[in-house]
């Protein structure tokens, strides 16, 4: 029987935790209402919660515009399905190799991993390296491998859940029957793995989605600009729409310089948004499980 004082704990507990999601949410919900409220009424009173005059002139603007925001959609979709996928196979088969205590020279690979995790070469280096030795400017794997392609964070989580969430004796049966290294990642680790998989492929989507950087750093073909890149051009300049290939004929000054930034915020957190709640379970199991130790 659950006592008074579990009871009011359990009460507090629900109450800290409404307060948290209500905090969390409302700059979404003040995101929303921004991208449609009237430039003019942004400009004066700002960003409210009760704007004094709503408008559709940011999504009328990219509406007319859609050739651009669809082709950078077109490579962010693809960019993040692709990256999403690579990551996964390339952090799980590393990932597996590593949580083998056996294997000669896992130690080493294991150091050079958590290696990653505290040093790195730096911007000028990683550069340099990107560009004059794998000549990757200007191209989709420009979007897709630097810094992203794999994560030493996401190898230790997945290490970890293999290492002490998959029992000992489940490879020891599979190699009595005689099943290979391979087979037995394929056929046994990866169907017990769903949940760190999935942890590990929701961070490395939402983090492929969101990415800006490498459009910033690799990227000077406009048309290899991806939907947050394009949020960062307006973010510099409204003005930079001119140079993206937009159809519009409105000069700079006609452009709802503030709330067009809001509206395509939304277009682009949108879709992650609807995503993220079908891998939630996961995400939090995947995520525990392979943090703690056994």
């Amino acid at each position: 029987m659950v006592s008074k004082d579990q009871k009011r704990w359990k009460i507090l507990a629900h109450v800290v935790m409404i307060v948290m999601s209500a905090l969390a949410l409302l700059p979404f919900i003040l995101l929303i209402i921004a991208s449609f409220t009237d430039e003019t009424t942004a400009l004066l009173n700002g960003y409210s919660y009760f704007p004094e005059k709503f408008s559709l002139g940011a999504y009328k603007y990219i509406f007319q515009n859609a050739a651009t925001f669809l082709r950078a959609y077109g490579v962010t979709i693809l960019v993040t399905v692709v990256g999403t996928i690579c990551s996964v196979i390339l952090t799980a088969l590393t990932a597996y190799v590593l949580s083998k205590r056996n294997l000669p020279g896992v130690k080493i690979m294991n150091l050079f991993v958590l290696f990653t995790m505290l040093f790195n070469g730096g911007l000028v280096a990683t550069y340099i390296n990107y560009v004059t030795v794998f000549h990757i400017k200007d191209t989709f794997f420009a979007l897709l491998v630097p810094n992203l392609l794999m994560n030493a964070f996401m190898i230790m989580l997945a290490r970890n859940y293999f290492e002490h969430s998959i029992p000992e004796e489940i490879y020891e049966s599979a190699r009595i029957d005689g099943a290979s290294e391979f087979t037995i990642f394929v056929k046994l680790v990866l169907p017990l793995s769903v949940p760190i998989l999935a942890t590990v492929g929701l961070m490395s989507g939402i983090a492929y989605w969101n990415d800006w950087q490498n459009s910033l750093y690799y990227v000077n073909d406009k048309a290899l600009y991806s939907i947050q890149a394009v949020l960062n051009s307006i973010n510099e300049s409204v003005a930079a729409l001119a140079t993206l290939g937009t159809s519009s004929g409105a000069s700079a000054a006609d452009l709802p310089t503030t709330t067009v930034r809001m509206a395509v915020a939304v277009v682009g957190i949108l879709p992650i948004l609807l995503i993220y709640p079908f891998f939630q379970k996961y995400f939090a199991k995947g995520l525990m499980a392979g943090s703690v130790k056994g």
